[in-house]
């Protein structure tokens, strides 16, 4: 239930990282001259509410994908998962005698922002990027984009990672 939770607060901060990054004071101008509109055309037939709920959904996606990414425990637990009793192994792993605690290793936002970044450069960028070269768009477009993700990624994973 909590990777639900912080997965929907990381799902709106892609959204509030989105309206400043976006912005025409920020990237935004750049970006609707990199993609060939204005404002107002960008305005025309836009339908702002689904447009809203679509791109929550998809961060929230994407915030739950980046769960296994920056949580390493994840991987633990996936090695225990057909151990019989591994429910009861959750908090901690028994080697020859010795009891480990990994519950809170690397569990900082610190991590998850580091972890949130590196997806955003190896994952988001060179999709972003294959997929302007065949639309056609800019470098400039290619790097507002992908640098959006990836701060979005970064904070997302911050968020996931640290939230204890």
């Amino acid at each position: 239930m909590q990777i639900l939770l912080h997965s929907l607060v990381a799902a709106l901060a892609t959204m509030v990282i989105g309206f400043i990054w976006y912005n025409p004071k920020v990237f935004g101008a750049a970006w609707m001259k990199a993609i060939g509109k204005t404002e107002e055309q960008m305005r025309e037939g836009s339908n702002m509410p689904v447009m809203m709920i679509f791109t929550f959904v998809f961060s929230f996606l994407a915030a739950l994908g980046l769960n296994s990414i920056v949580i390493h425990q994840y991987g633990i637990f996936s090695l225990l998962a057909d151990i019989p009793n591994s429910a009861n192994c959750k908090q901690t792993l028994m080697l020859d005698d010795q009891v480990i605690d990994f519950t809170h290793k690397f569990r900082t936002f610190k991590h998850g922002a580091f972890h949130g970044t590196l997806t955003g450069i190896f994952l988001a960028l060179p999709i972003i990027g294959m997929s302007a070269i065949y639309e056609k768009r800019s470098a400039k477009y290619i790097f507002i984009a992908a640098g959006y993700w990836t701060v979005s990624l970064a904070i997302m994973g911050g968020i996931i990672c640290g939230w204890e």
